[in-house]
C-alpha cells in the first residue's frame, strides 16, 4: 500500500552567515520572528585573522577555505529556500589589506557581504543580549577572534559601545610581558575610548565562544548539575579558580572537558587573562553567559517595535506546543483553568507556569515510559531565550510532573533553586495533568468545569451536561494534585 506524503507548510526561513576571524558559519532559523528556531547550524574553522598580526593579510589559504565554505553555504541556502539572508564580516576581513579582495571574491558566489564597523559590531552583538534578556543591564562584552567589542545594554536598548584589537588571537603577543603588563595595556585602551566611564560596577553580558569556553571550565569545576550555558552566572571571584584552572590543566585535559572544541581549549588561558583584566579595570561584580550574540542582534534590529516587546520564551513554547500539540492548542485555557489554585504567585514564576502549559503536550508522541523523560528534557535543555537557569529547572519540573514522572525520578538540582519553588512546579505540573485528562486534550471541557481551593479542600466542578467527564483516572489525578497541595479532594457535580 502507498503511503501518502504530505508537503510541509510553508514556513518562513532566515539565515546569517557570519565571517568571523576565527570561524565562517551559517545559521538557518525557522519559526516565529521574536524566537526563531535554529534548523542549522554549522562553522567552518578558516582562521582568517591567523596572519594579521604577520603581514597584515588574510593568509591565501585561509581565504581559500572560508570561499570555500561561503560557496558551499550560498548554495545550501538557496535550495534551504532562505528568504532572508543576511552575510556579515568583522574584524578579520575589515582589518586585512586584501580584505576588499576577499569580498570580491565572496560576491561571484552571489553573496553581498555587510563589512560591519567595530561600532557595528558591537551594537548587534548588544542587541543579541537583550534579545535573550530583555532585561539586562550591564555591559555585553563579546570576544571574538580579531577584536573585543563593548555594549552597554539597559531598558532594551543598546547605548555607548566600542572595538579594541583585543580578540583572542592577538592575545598572546599582549601578555607576554606578564598579567599586570597585559592589565595595563587594556587598562589605557579602555580608557583612551572612555571606558568604563559611568558603567563601573555593572555585570558583564559574555558572548562569544571563547566566554562560553571558559564557562564550559567553570561548570566542569563546580560539578554544576544542570550544566547549561546559557544564562550560566558566576561572581567575580570564581575568576580566580578559573585563571588558575588553565594554567594548572594541560590542553588535553582541557579537551577533554564535554563540549570543548580543541581551538577554544587552546585559548582558555587567554580568555581567562582578559576576563580578569576587565573584572578589575570595570569592578565586575558578576558575569551571565549569552548564547544569543551577533547573529540574533542583526535579526532582533530587524524587528518592529511590537514585535521586539513580545516574550521571547512565550512566543517560543507557544510555536514548539502548536507543533506539537494533538489537538487544537489551548495551553492558554489550562494556565487560567488552574490560576485560582496559585494565586498570590510571583509573576516571574507564573509565566513559567504559562510555559509549561502551553508545553502541556510536547511529550506526547514519545513511548508512554519515556514521555516524562522527554518533558523533563524539552525544559531543561531547549532552546529557550528569556528564560534563566532556575527557570529552565521549573519548567522541566513542571513538564516531567504533567507526563506521569515518579517525584523520585527528578534529579536533584543542588542549591540552583529552592525547595519550595520546585514543589509548586510539581504542583504545576500535576493540575496540568489533571487538566489534560479530564478533557482529553481538547478545550472545550475546561469551559464546563472549574478548580479552586477551599479551606482545605481541592474541588473540582462539572457543569450540567458534562458529569460524564467524571472517571477512575481523573479521580486518581485529582487525589494525586490534593495530596501534593495538603488538601482534601472533592468532586461536585453542579
Amino acid at each position: 500500500m502507498a503511503l501518502l506524503r504530505t508537503s510541509k507548510p510553508a514556513v518562513h526561513r532566515s539565515a546569517v552567515i557570519d565571517i568571523g576571524s576565527n570561524s565562517v558559519r551559517l545559521v538557518v532559523y525557522e519559526g516565529p520572528a521574536r524566537a526563531p528556531a535554529v534548523i542549522f547550524n554549522e562553522k567552518v574553522a578558516a582562521g582568517l585573522g591567523r596572519g594579521l598580526a604577520t603581514d597584515g593579510r588574510i593568509a591565501a589559504a585561509d581565504a581559500e577555505r572560508g570561499l570555500t565554505a561561503l560557496r558551499r553555504y550560498a548554495l545550501l541556502a538557496r535550495h534551504m529556500e532562505v528568504k532572508d539572508l543576511v552575510c556579515v564580516a568583522t574584524a578579520a576581513v575589515r582589518d586585512a589589506e586584501n580584505g576588499p579582495d576577499f569580498i570580491a571574491a565572496a560576491a561571484e558566489a552571489g553573496l553581498k557581504i555587510r563589512l560591519l564597523s567595530g561600532e557595528e559590531e558591537a551594537e548587534a552583538a548588544g542587541y543579541g543580549v537583550l534579545s535573550a534578556i530583555p532585561e539586562a543591564h550591564g555591559i555585553a562584552v563579546d570576544l571574538g577572534g580579531g577584536s573585543l567589542e563593548l555594549a552597554e545594554v539597559a531598558h532594551g536598548e543598546v547605548g555607548r559601545r566600542a572595538s579594541f584589537p583585543l580578540g583572542v588571537l592577538r592575545l598572546p603577543a599582549l601578555r607576554r610581558d606578564g598579567q599586570q603588563a597585559f592589565e595595563r595595556a587594556v587598562r589605557k585602551m579602555l580608557r583612551a575610548a572612555g571606558w568604563p566611564g559611568g558603567m563601573a560596577g555593572l555585570p558583564l553580558y559574555l558572548v562569544g565562544g571563547s566566554w562560553r569556553a571558559l564557562s564550559r571550565l567553570d561548570l566542569e569545576l563546580t560539578n554544576d548539575p544542570l550544566a547549561v550555558l546559557d544564562q550560566h552566572s558566576f561572581p567575580r571571584t570564581a575568576l580566580r579558580r578559573l585563571v588558575r584552572a588553565t594554567r594548572r590543566l594541560s590542553f588535553e585535559e582541557l579537551r577533554a572537558i564535554p563540549g570543548m572544541a580543541s581551538n577554544r581549549a587552546a585559548t582558555l588561558p587567554d580568555a581567562a587573562a582578559l576576563l580578569a583584566a576587565l573584572a578589575n579595570i570595570i569592578d565586575v561584580p558578576a558575569m551571565t553567559v549569552s548564547s544569543s550574540g551577533l547573529r540574533e542582534g542583526l535579526l532582533y534590529q530587524a524587528l518592529d517595535p511590537d514585535t521586539r516587546a513580545q516574550d521571547p520564551l512565550i512566543v517560543a513554547a507557544e510555536f514548539e506546543g502548536r507543533r506539537l500539540a494533538r489537538f487544537a492548542p489551548h495551553g492558554r485555557a489550562i494556565t487560567e483553568w488552574i490560576a485560582p489554585l496559585f494565586v498570590g504567585e510571583a509573576p516571574a514564576d507564573s509565566r513559567v507556569r504559562l510555559a509549561a502549559s502551553l508545553l502541556s503536550d510536547v511529550a506526547w508522541s514519545a513511548n508512554p515510559d519515556f514521555r516524562a523523560e522527554r518533558g523533563m528534557e524539552i525544559g531543561l535543555h531547549g532552546n529557550w531565550r528569556g528564560i534563566d537557569i532556575p527557570g529552565r529547572i521549573l519548567l522541566a519540573r513542571a513538564l516531567h510532573a504533567g507526563f506521569g514522572g515518579a517525584d523520585g525520578d527528578f534529579p536533584a538540582m543542588g542549591t540552583l533553586v529552592g525547595a519550595d519553588r520546585l514543589a509548586r512546579a510539581r504542583q504545576w505540573g500535576l493540575a496540568i495533568r489533571l487538566a489534560q485528562r479530564l478533557t482529553g486534550g481538547i478545550e472545550a471541557p475546561l469551559k464546563a468545569s472549574r478548580i479552586a481551593l477551599d479551606d482545605g479542600r481541592l474541588i473540582l466542578g462539572l457543569q450540567k451536561g458534562w458529569h460524564h467527564l467524571a472517571g477512575e483516572s481523573v479521580d486518581r489525578r485529582l487525589r494525586s494534585l490534593a495530596q501534593a497541595m495538603g488538601a482534601k479532594p472533592e468532586l461536585v457535580l453542579l
